[in-house]
């Protein structure tokens, strides 16, 4: 694989300068992710072999803190990784420098790229890319299908379907405690897009206007999807919030019969002993489909002077060539963001990248404000009907009311 990578990436990028330096590469802590890159990086330094790629990670809690704290000293990062939903705050903090248009053409760009991309586009100038995107699918455990009479090669399709067969796969002990929830509850992660981007325009609404300036989600669209989600605890009892900690964890434990997330945890659930699972496309409801579609973009920090700068932008051509990201979707299962690599028939046809790929035809991706604070506002919504029982339509009230409050803030800087 790495041969081939090398083989094909050298017809697309700059050839190997005749002076050694070093360039410092960040990224959240996740397994997969730093194995890969680490594949990524021993392929780029055997290309380059006067560039050193000095690859650093740090838990997801600490990281964006710690980015913007370093490249304000002048230090850390030549390259960084970030969410897209912080671009705008990265920016505004000068961590970030824009593209050169000479070796990141933006026609090429929004010819190659999925859509959803031109987010990392401001004033003109693109600022950061992705190797790979994703958008959310519905896992399912097969074996605990089956314990409960249900046929385990057949996912709910329907909202409907979905809650009738979490009341069947929940479990309880004798004195009523739920040990095997029928469908994870998160709503730190990745519950908050669910509701916001899928049950909100599934049950008839949109979360936005178009140019994500206003909340449009308190009205009957938004009281209902907030309503069937609330219901899933509150009402039919499926689940428990954070079961054992995090859903991503109970499901690979066996303990959860269902769990929504994104294609970037099929990596971790293919690696876990004696978890039969499939994958499908999201449930629609009133017959309509709908999906949430994130990334993690790399981009070149301030900090770097011109010749590191020449070196980061070798890296960055390199780690979002289309062999990078054919490499990233089988060593991480994130999607590729190149059309021509996500769409190729054998990654289509793929029985768990597939569904995920399908998912972007018709997935939207949130213009955040400020996605932690926005995620923050769907999270004390439900906290508030669920810990302190106001009701669900006061709480969506509140809650839409802080959300138009940081989108006016936002608009203003």
């Amino acid at each position: 694989m790495l041969k081939s990578i090398i083989t094909i990436i050298t017809t697309v990028v700059l050839t190997c300068s005749s002076w050694a330096v070093e360039i410092d590469y960040w990224q959240y802590s996740y397994k997969s992710r730093i194995d890969a890159m680490d594949r990524l990086i021993q392929a780029f330094e055997a290309m380059y072999p006067d560039i050193t790629v000095k690859h650093s990670n740090f838990p997801y809690a600490q990281f964006r803190t710690k980015v913007a704290a370093a490249v304000s000293a002048g230090e850390g990062p030549d390259v960084v990784q970030l969410y897209y939903g912080w671009l705008k705050d990265y920016r505004r903090a000068k961590i970030l420098k824009p593209l050169s248009p000479k070796l990141f053409p933006i026609n090429e760009i929004e010819a190659e790229y999925f859509p959803l991309v031109r987010l990392m586009k401001q004033d003109g100038d693109y600022y950061a890319l992705p190797t790979a995107v994703r958008s959310l699918g519905l896992f399912w455990n097969k074996s605990l299908f089956e314990d409960a009479g249900l046929d385990p090669e057949v996912p709910p399709k329907t909202l409907d379907q979905l809650l009738e067969m979490a009341k069947k796969l929940v479990k309880r002990d004798k004195a009523g405690n739920i040990i095997q929830v029928g469908l994870t509850m998160g709503p730190i992660n990745q519950d908050h897009n669910w509701w916001r981007e899928v049950l909100v325009r599934q049950f008839g609404g949109t979360p936005y206007d178009k140019n994500t300036s206003k909340v449009n989600y308190f009205n009957d669209a938004g009281i209902k999807a907030f309503e069937y989600y609330v219901s899933l605890l509150t009402k039919h009892k499926v689940s428990v919030v954070d079961f054992m900690d995090k859903g991503e964890i109970a499901f690979k434990a066996g303990r959860a019969a269902m769990h929504i997330d994104g294609s970037f945890v099929l990596s971790t659930f293919d690696r876990t002993r004696r978890l039969d699972y499939g994958v499908t496309e999201l449930p629609v409801h009133n017959g309509i489909k709908a999906n949430f579609s994130s990334y993690w973009v790399n981009g070149i920090t301030t900090k770097v002077n011109k010749k590191k700068q020449i070196a980061a932008e070798k890296f960055l051509k390199f780690i979002t060539s289309e062999p990078a990201q054919q490499l990233w979707l089988d060593e991480v299962g994130e999607l590729p963001s190149r059309r021509a690599v996500a769409l190729r028939e054998k990654n289509l046809k793929h029985p768990k990248y597939g569904p995920f790929i399908r998912g972007l035809e018709y997935a939207v991706t949130t213009d955040f404000k400020s996605e932690i604070a926005q995620r923050k506002t769907f999270v004390d919504m439900f906290d508030r009907v669920v810990l302190t029982n106001m009701g669900v339509i006061e709480s969506l009230r509140i809650g839409a009311m802080e959300d138009q409050n940081i989108i006016n803030e936002g608009l203003k800087r």
